[in-house]
């Protein structure tokens, strides 16, 4: 099960963080990530982090701009700064038990139930 906090409003240019919380079995492999979605599209592929914190993965509409870490074998952090409108939409923490990361959320196996990212212009 995954817990995701964080989510709100914000004008544009200001930060915020997200966290995500698992509960149950620790995997010997996974990734953590961060999808958005917004009314209409496709889930898009935010940023993802490998279990050890050694390789992480980020949408090239974020690079700069949001950071991912552990905040420990159970949890992430999605630090989000400069954010702009388009950055709106419902953001979904995502484990993937797999030692590769992907961008299609398809291949994600396990799903929060999305904390909802509003910038103002």
């Amino acid at each position: 099960q995954l817990q995701a906090y964080g989510g709100g409003l914000v004008q544009a240019g200001g930060s915020l963080r997200l966290s995500c919380v698992a509960s149950g079995r620790i995997f010997s492999h996974y990734h953590m990530g961060w999808f958005r979605q917004t009314p209409g599209k496709e889930r898009d592929f935010v940023a993802a982090i490998i279990w050890s914190g050694d390789n992480t993965y980020y949408a090239d509409s974020v690079k700069g701009r949001f950071t991912i870490s552990r905040d420990n074998a159970k949890a992430t952090v999605l630090q989000m700064n400069s954010l702009k409108p388009e950055d709106t939409g419902v953001y979904y923490c995502s484990v993937r038990i797999n030692w590769r990361s992907s961008v299609y959320p398809s291949q994600w196996d396990y799903w929060g139930q999305g904390t909802l990212v509003t910038v103002s212009s």
